[in-house]
């Protein structure tokens, strides 16, 4: 496995080696190869078929935007659709679910899980995988948009650390250039936390491999790290935000989606072998999945998603670190309160469940932008080989979804980030081009 990617050791990234560049090379030649919620969405449709199996394994990280499996279980979605054999299993750390997905469940791993965006991709083409292998595997649905925060100790409470993250960048190089050590924190390397806290960094100055210590921590473990000192700043979805405030040791400088409104950010992946093997149970997870999407969007159920969350077996946190947020209200913990924030997470709505491919071409970019991808790797063949739009399509309408909630497109345009940059999906290179810190 590449040390600069292995999440298990939680080691900060490091620079490229003479393995790195072998495994590069082995990943490009394996590369090479809405709108409403509730009943009204839903026309009563079944599929064509009854599964091949009843049973599953998925895998998940204690986040609350895992919420769909969650609610797909405990509300019997997935019996609804005949999946009644569906195993929802908590995983340690995003180092794990990728062991698991490896492994598959023939071999006591899972079939598929909660996701990272960019880790099918990773596996795919072996960047992360053990022996640069790659992993035949299917990114088939996204699970939400936005949600995630970065949030600061109170170390630099004085700061009030917000979006601009350039006063910060000048109060950590004062500090380490007192021989101390400075560290941010993301939850994998090359996923969409690690992504989000180097964007942020880097729109203010701060050189993400230079500057500062990128290191990774599972994210149950978030909290308790900041609270001894080891991080200057996370990456992480909820609730771990909200319980950094509620414990008095950080606050919010900013949702990610600040950064980019209503970006992509979890997927739902499944192993190509499970879905060749059972085509109608993956059709049956994905409109289980649909559903469940929709009840997490809908206001009147957020204190139950809520409650759900928080059971042991799930994210297994208070109800008060979970509540708000899921409900839409942002107290950032520096006196900053948002009522019904624009940003708050989606799981339905702004086809938040459907997996645009321009989404999964800026992840890849960004990948190539720090060195965790080759520059030259053929991004179209393997988007192609990846995202599989087309099941979410037919699953879609196996469900009787409104043609409202169906993009027209397999991209959602040019994006506009908050400091002016620009990602056209026909033209990631001038973006990468525009981007004054980057490793390439």
């Amino acid at each position: 496995m590449n040390p600069h990617l292995s999440e298990n050791t939680e080691s900060p990234a490091v620079g490229l080696s003479r393995r790195r560049f072998i495994q590069r090379s082995a990943m490009a030649a394996a590369a090479t190869a809405f709108m409403g919620v509730g009943p009204s969405v839903l026309k009563a449709r079944s599929p064509a078929g009854r599964p091949e199996t009843t049973a599953a394994k998925l895998g998940f990280i204690a986040l609350t935007d895992a919420a769909p499996l969650f609610v797909a279980l405990e509300k019997g979605f997935f019996s609804k659709h005949g999946m009644t054999q569906v195993e929802v299993l908590k995983q340690s750390s995003w180092g794990t679910t990728r062991d698991n997905l490896v492994l598959g469940s023939r071999r006591n791993g899972i079939d598929g899980a909660h996701i990272l965006s960019p880790m099918p991709y990773l596996m795919a083409t072996g960047a992360i995988t053990s022996n640069s292998v790659p992993l035949p595997i299917s990114l088939v649905a996204r699970l939400n948009l936005s949600g995630q925060c970065i949030s600061v100790s109170n170390e630099y409470a004085d700061l009030k650390v917000g979006l601009d993250a350039s006063g910060f960048g000048r109060a950590v190089a004062a500090k380490r250039a007192s021989g101390q050590a400075v560290n941010a924190a993301n939850t994998f390397p090359g996923g969409t936390h690690d992504m989000w806290i180097r964007y942020w960094m880097a729109a203010g100055g701060i050189h993400p491999d230079r500057d500062i210590n990128t290191i990774t921590v599972p994210p149950a473990q978030m909290v308790a790290n900041m609270r001894v000192g080891s991080m200057e700043a996370f990456c992480v979805c909820e609730p771990w935000n909200l319980q950094l405030i509620n414990q008095g040791i950080g606050h919010t400088a900013t949702i990610t989606g600040e950064i980019w409104h209503n970006h992509p950010e979890k997927a739902l992946a499944l192993r190509n072998d499970y879905i060749e093997a059972n085509p109608r149970a993956t059709q049956a997870i994905l409109m289980a999945v649909m559903e469940a999407q929709m009840f997490c969007d809908d206001p009147a159920n957020a204190e139950e998603v809520a409650r759900i969350c928080s059971r042991r077996r799930w994210v297994n946190a208070p109800f008060n670190d979970i509540i708000d947020r899921v409900r839409g209200r942002f107290d950032y913990g520096n006196g900053r309160i948002v009522e019904q924030s624009p940003h708050m997470m989606r799981y339905w709505n702004d086809h938040a469940s459907y997996p645009f491919q321009s989404h999964d071409l800026w992840f890849l970019t960004e990948n190539q932008r720090w060195g965790i991808l080759p520059a030259d790797l053929d991004t179209t063949s393997l988007i192609n080989r990846v995202n599989r739009e087309d099941l979410w399509r037919s699953a879609a309408e196996a469900l009787g979804v409104d043609k409202a909630a169906i993009p027209a497109s397999t991209s959602r345009g040019v994006e506009t980030f908050f400091d002016g940059k620009v990602f056209d999906p026909e033209s990631p290179r001038a973006y990468l081009d525009s981007l004054a810190i980057k490793r390439i």
